[in-house]
């Protein structure tokens, strides 16, 4: 399904976006609209290769728009050094994208700390570090700016199954509402969108394992408006909260779904039916998803 876009080309044109998690998925997607609209674009990961290659195709067409940096958005200090070298070398930074995660579907009863931990610190505390880091420089230059971050609808709802990253999700959402409050004085603003299921390669398998997952997040017979959503609609969302066309918007958590969190109660309610055979075949899938896709990285 294409969308067009009723922007004009340089809607962006004085923009410099910091995407966390940009070099995959909804990330590199949503960078490339943005440098599409005039914006320069920083992506952030872990894997240099993907990196390069994701700013290859980001700014194809417009020269220079898009530079990456691999960095562990877990670590306070690699964060805060990265982004001194982004105010350096290219000049302050006017939006941050909290976009990096990471989620897998499991009865909570066999999460080890380890797997808890792996989610919650790259999504919460990702999150955190990056907008700190980022915040105490806008502040202490009297600079404006614009914090987006990309939640699920599981902050209102909660999630069975999704447990780790309904949790970290929720905190982010309630660091949205609350620096909202602190920081608008100011004159910086935190927003949040919550997107329904749009595909990407990896994240899709990783949340749709097997066929008795029938009920997953990625069913879209359980969306009302009976799709799933694109890409370019979760861009020109973002391109919105970038602009200059609302500033007063600040503090919100925007829901683009389809109506599925209307529609039922949790997202992954009914995989309460999965056997324990029905789990152990989801791991064996969702682990030979994983290598797959990491090998398809090395070569």
């Amino acid at each position: 399904m294409s969308t067009r876009s009723i922007y004009t080309p340089d809607a962006l044109a004085d923009k410099r976006i910091l995407i966390t998690g940009g070099g995959t998925g909804l990330g590199r997607g949503v960078a490339a609209r943005l440098v599409a609209h005039g914006a320069q674009v920083h992506i952030w990961g872990r894997r240099e290769a993907v990196l390069a290659e994701a700013v290859a195709e980001i700014s194809a067409g417009h020269p220079g728009s898009a530079h990456y940096q691999a960095v562990n958005v877990r670590d306070y200090e690699a964060v805060s050094a990265a982004v001194d070298e982004i105010w350096t070398q290219h000049g302050p930074l006017t939006g941050l994208l909290n976009n990096a995660a990471a989620n897998f579907i499991a009865p909570t009863a066999t999460l080890s700390p380890r797997a808890f931990e792996a989610v919650t610190s790259t999504v919460m505390t990702g999150s955190f570090n990056t907008t700190l880091a980022i915040g105490k420089r806008w502040i202490a230059q009297g600079l404006p700016g614009s914090v987006l971050s990309n939640l699920t609808t599981w902050v209102w709802s909660g999630s069975a199954f999704v447990v780790p990253s309904a949790m970290a999700k929720a905190a982010v959402h309630a660091m949205t509402m609350s620096l909202a409050v602190e920081w608008g004085r100011y004159g910086i603003r935190l927003n949040a969108l919550a997107p329904g299921p749009i595909p990407t390669e990896y994240a899709w398998e990783m949340l749709n394992p097997t066929d008795e997952s029938s009920a997953g997040a990625t069913q879209v017979d359980q969306i009302p408006m009976g799709r799933a959503g694109t890409i370019d609609e979760l861009a020109n969302l973002t391109i919105f909260a970038f602009s200059d066309a609302c500033d007063y918007l600040t503090g919100e958590t925007i829901a683009m779904d389809g109506g599925q969190r209307l529609a039922g109660p949790n997202t992954f309610a009914a995989l309460t039916a999965m056997s324990d055979e029905d789990w152990a075949q989801a791991r064996q899938h969702s682990t030979a998803a994983s290598a797959a896709a990491k090998a398809a990285r090395t070569v």
